[in-house]
């Protein structure tokens, strides 16, 4: 399906990076976007880094964590990374009492990918069994392995951000995966180190800019799934 050359290394003459935005439950737009992103690409090598939220909102999360699942089998060096949604999806099978805004957030539509429907919320110790009783374990085990940030070259992939006061071994996990102020509010002379590319706040057209590039284009509601094609500090976008 794919021209991706696997690469365990990115020295300086290492082939393009390929990130993707939130996909948040849309198999239909990864499927699209991945044949556009060979076509454009042709037989160039290059290494994809996916930013997070693969789940939730749209009807298709397990088909979209089967086709990474795929990709990952193929392409071993594809980098995947935890988003909120992830760990809100893992946070109610540990604790579906204490987690049950998780539901709210899009993750009645996760259920029903697996055909689950969402029940009232004085169920859900019931609910989350059910849950764990039909999730194959190379999901759980998949979501579980996910980092939280990814630095190649002059760039550093995150899924929300990072807090452009304190240095990278000193963020917290809620950094990673929640942060949008003070993060999306900083300026350029806020950030020193490598450019941040990252999700979590949609908007409308991938926002490009020195220090970062934010790749959501909210998927569920837009039908727009964005990559951005980076070759050194050549910068390039593909969306649905």
């Amino acid at each position: 399906m794919m021209s991706a050359v696997p690469q365990t290394d990115m020295p300086e003459e290492s082939p393009l990076l390929v990130a993707i935005g939130d996909i948040h439950g849309r198999a239909d737009l990864l499927a699209k976007l991945l044949r556009r992103l060979e076509k454009k690409l042709r037989d160039e090598p290059y290494r994809l880094v996916f930013l997070g939220d693969y789940v939730d909102r749209g009807a298709e999360s397990r088909e979209v964590l089967n086709m990474l699942l795929g990709l990952q089998d193929r392409y071993p060096d594809t980098v995947f990374l935890r988003g909120n949604h992830e760990q809100a999806m893992l946070d109610f099978l540990a604790a579906p009492e204490d987690t049950a805004e998780w539901l709210e957030w899009g993750g009645a539509e996760t259920l029903m990918s697996y055909g689950i429907k969402a029940r009232a919320a004085e169920d859900l110790v019931s609910l989350q069994e059910e849950f764990a009783n039909v999730l194959p374990d190379s999901h759980f085990n998949f979501l579980m392995s996910l980092p939280l940030y990814e630095e190649i070259g002059p760039y550093l992939f995150v899924h929300a951000g990072i807090d452009p006061h304190r240095p990278i071994e000193e963020q917290s996990e809620r950094d990673f995966l929640w942060i949008r102020e003070p993060f999306l509010q900083a300026e350029e002379h806020h950030f020193s180190g490598p450019v941040i590319v990252h999700g979590h706040t949609p908007v409308k057209k991938a926002e490009n800019l020195p220090w970062r590039i934010n790749l959501d284009t909210g998927a569920f509601w837009s039908s727009r799934l964005t990559a951005a094609i980076l070759d050194g500090e050549k910068r390039r976008f593909v969306t649905t």
